[in-house]
């Protein structure tokens, strides 16, 4: 057993409203203990209702929690990846590690895409556009092989731990070869990719959740759905049951490995149709697995369902049977009000990427609205503008401080439950996210010391600290960051070298004439050869 005592620990809450880390009188009990203000009547299911008003909800209309409390001189227990004792107000013993600052359960990355970390930095010189900006991602995705990408995500993954992420949520499409064919068994086999990102959250120390990505089809136009471009060849298995084939082989491979779950994602309703969604919906439920999916990042999205289907985006997953509590919406910025009806009544969880959303000008998604129409609320890094989930979690009352002129729609202890306990739940680790018996043993160090938190109340930290603040992490009863150093060495190094790696090695696809797909794919290749100039224009 080891022992691992905290100066402040935040443990599941038993105190009363207003107490440090509740909630405040003037504020509705939100969703599982969130504590949201500016409440309005709840729909119902089915009633086609949407969240509107700006009184206090009834508390006796939306379930609740306890919320989180600051609790001093805490000590806990573990017994491998368990904790199996939690001991408030008890000093520390001979050989425990001593956590100094407030200890918060381990931070839970709910939407990540690894190699999007190479683009941090290098599209931002002329302005563009996400579907600009998408253009420079494939050229960097068509790079990839099974051995840089493993480089690229253990430094990633590292980055996120640094800043106290100790799961993560890999949204995984890049499946095969360049050309799209399968990686043949002596270069790994159809899952080459997925291993390679296994064997770097090993390393780095992170929980993975492999959300293996259905990716069918290149766009929805006026006239339905088109094929994969080139540079999209890599990211689509053909058919959905051959997706499905060889998701069932990797769950296959990785079921003695407890570090690891395997769930699925609908790339979206861009990449996959109405019977697909279905079909994906069916093999998540079947498999018990979490079900992910893009949905209303940017309004060209809902135009095009509309023009082609009739319906938004949230509808015609609703009408595929691809809503409820086991599956997760990504983005979900641009909404109707029935769209915020229909993921509320399912209790469809939604992930918001705040600094995504800002970085590529998608919006502000209704965060606030969503909570209290009952969708539970995690945070996603999506192409790590920062790998800081803290700052997403912040960044989701700072949005909607901006939407409505107003603070305190998601007080500290809603914000820490969405970086935590909520955002693990949508990866499909119910019982993680908290400092108790039987839970799994993650803890993240956040110091109370820095230029930037000193003089904070300990329970208000989530508004302040950011990754940098992350001294210790603890993930499945693993010390993997000690005093700011992560186990795995230099974190700059790894990334610095692994990034220029993959760069060296789009210049060269575009100097022989290949970019993300051949000469059949110039747009990427000369999206390819601006960002290397510094400009995405």
């Amino acid at each position: 057993m080891s022992g691992f005592w905290c100066e402040r620990a935040w443990l599941p809450g038993a105190g009363r409203a207003g107490e440090s880390g509740g909630i405040g009188e003037s504020s509705g009990i939100g969703v599982s203990g969130w504590s949201v203000s500016g409440s309005a009547p709840v729909a119902g299911p089915g009633d086609g209702s949407a969240p509107a008003g700006d009184g206090p909800a009834p508390a006796a209309d939306i379930p609740s929690l306890t919320p989180g409390r600051v609790v001093e001189s805490v000590r806990v227990v573990t017994d491998g990846a368990r904790i199996v004792a939690v001991e408030p107000g008890v000093p520390a013993s001979d050989g425990d590690v001593r956590l100094h600052g407030i200890v918060l359960p381990g931070l839970a990355n709910a939407h990540s895409h690894a190699f999007h970390r190479a683009l941090r930095g290098r599209t931002h010189a002329a302005g563009g556009s996400f579907w600009t900006w998408r253009q420079g991602m494939y050229a960097l995705a068509a790079a990839l092989t099974p051995e840089r990408y493993e480089r690229l995500a253990r430094a990633v993954l590292a980055e996120m731990s640094l800043g106290g992420t100790t799961a993560v949520g890999e949204f995984h499409y890049v499946h095969h070869r360049p050309d799209g064919t399968p990686y043949p068994a002596a270069d790994g086999g159809p899952n080459a990719m997925a291993e390679a990102l296994r064997s770097a959250a090993r390393d780095a120390g992170v929980h993975l959740t492999m959300l293996d990505t259905c990716y069918l089809h290149g766009g929805l136009g006026p006239a339905g759905y088109e094929p994969l471009a080139p540079e999209q060849a890599r990211f689509g298995d053909g058919t959905v049951e051959r997706w499905a084939a060889r998701v069932d082989a990797l769950r296959s491979a990785w079921a003695d490995d407890d570090r690891v779950l395997v769930g699925a994602a609908a790339h979206s309703v861009r990449a996959v149709a109405p019977g697909e969604l279905a079909a994906v919906a069916r093999w998540a439920r079947d498999a018990g697995a979490p079900l992910h999916v893009h949905l209303s990042e940017q309004p060209g999205e809902n135009e095009a369902a509309l023009a082609a289907l009739g319906v938004t985006p949230a509808r015609l997953l609703h009408d595929a049977g691809a809503l409820g509590p086991g599956t997760t919406a990504v983005h979900a910025v641009h909404l109707t009000d029935d769209d915020i009806a229909l993921l509320g009544a399912s209790r469809t969880g939604v992930c918001l990427c705040p600094t995504t959303e800002r970085d590529l000008a998608d919006g502000i998604a209704p965060g606030l609205r969503l909570a209290r129409a009952r969708s539970p609320l995690s945070v996603g890094t999506d192409q790590h503008v920062t790998a800081d989930v803290l700052a997403e979690a912040r960044g989701v009352e700072e949005h909607e401080r901006l939407a409505s002129g107003r603070r305190g729609a998601f007080d500290p202890a809603a914000l820490v439950e969405i970086a935590t306990s909520a955002g693990h739940a949508a990866l499909g680790r119910p019982d993680a996210g908290r400092i108790a018996v039987g839970a799994p043993a993650d803890l993240v160090a956040v110091r109370l010391d820095t230029a930037r938190t000193a003089g904070t109340d300990p329970a208000q930290v989530v508004l302040v600290a950011g990754a940098g603040d992350v001294s210790d992490v603890v993930a499945g009863g693993e010390l993997v960051v000690r005093d700011g150093v992560h186990r795995a060495g230099d974190v700059a190094r790894m990334l610095t070298e692994a990034i220029e790696e993959l760069w060296a090695a789009v210049g060269q696809d575009v100097a022989a004439g290949q970019g993300a797909g051949r000469a059949a794919a110039p747009a990427a290749a000369a999206a390819a050869q601006d960002i290397t100039r510094g400009s995405d224009a």
